[in-house]
């Protein structure tokens, strides 16, 4: 667990709206409305100074928000605890809190690692490699080619599901990002064969559902920002240095990419190398 942001809450409706935190449990007597059973992100600024962020998946929220100048707050929601697959039932009690502390664990598991993603310098060169599931022999992930990097991008976003995902969650998550509504589950489950064989998904178990572990989101978030966030914006701007007017209060990112372009440019020239 994630232990540097320990304040966190956990809700469960039970028949009426049981709330949960880790110091306390009392019942609150009100109507929860469930969310749209979509998987949903929403960031909400009710009050000056205030920024809350949602997740939702179906009835499951994952929410995050500011409490005061240095407290960060999260929680996990669970808008029908038939959701949570634990019964419903009030002596189900300790099995509902357990399953919203390790779905809430699991969520800020997966933001440090993305927060802290890293890439070797072997990983570059061994995706695109052939691999083995079992006895089956499977192509290479090739991160120029986009259906690769969506099927990547796919595994990344469904990192945080509570329960896993499934081949339709990834087949539908892949048709919204690359706006291919013919892109079939056949597709999906031979991409998903080839992550499976690379270690950057697993099964649960015996069961259909899978996940994204910690280090596999950190190596994903690695590769996808290095190459959108660095090396492409850098060899942009190196092919076309007539760039707009710098804003006039650059952040530090601005500050670092106008660095790197010119470092960049120098070290090309030097080595003989022109963009074209």
């Amino acid at each position: 667990m994630v232990t540097a942001l320990a304040w966190y809450q956990a809700y469960a409706t039970v028949e009426s709206f049981l709330a949960i935190t880790t110091f306390s449990v009392w019942i609150v007597s009100s109507v929860t409305v469930a969310p749209d059973p979509a998987l949903a992100a929403v960031i909400e600024t009710p009050v000056y100074d205030l920024t809350v962020f949602k997740l939702h998946f179906g009835k499951l929220t994952l929410k995050a928000y500011t409490k005061g100048e240095h407290v960060l707050r999260f929680e996990a929601i669970t808008h029908n605890t038939g959701e949570l697959r634990t019964g419903r039932v009030l002596d189900r009690f300790c099995d509902i809190v357990t399953a919203l502390a390790g779905m809430l664990d699991r969520f800020l598991t997966v933001c440090d690692s993305v927060h802290a993603s890293f890439a070797d310098d072997h990983t570059p060169g061994q995706l695109p490699q052939p691999a083995r599931l079992g006895a089956t022999r499977l192509g290479g992930i090739d991160i120029n080619r986009p259906r690769a990097r969506a099927a990547l991008s796919a595994a990344l976003s469904l990192a945080s599901r509570p329960a896993g995902f499934t081949a339709a969650d990834f087949t539908a998550k892949i048709q919204v990002i690359t706006g291919d509504t013919g892109y079939t589950a056949r597709q999906a489950a031979y991409d998903m064969r080839k992550l499976r064989a690379k270690h950057l998904i697993n099964r649960q178990g015996c069961s259909r559902r899978y996940q994204t572990p910690p280090d596999a989101v950190r190596t994903i978030a690695g590769i996808l920002l290095l190459r959108d966030q660095v090396l492409i914006p850098c060899l942009a701007a190196i092919r076309d240095p007539a760039l707009a007017p710098p804003p006039a209060s650059p952040s530090p990112a601005d500050q670092h990419y106008a660095a790197l372009r010119t470092q960049m440019r120098a070290l090309l020239h030097n080595c003989g190398l022109a963009a074209a």
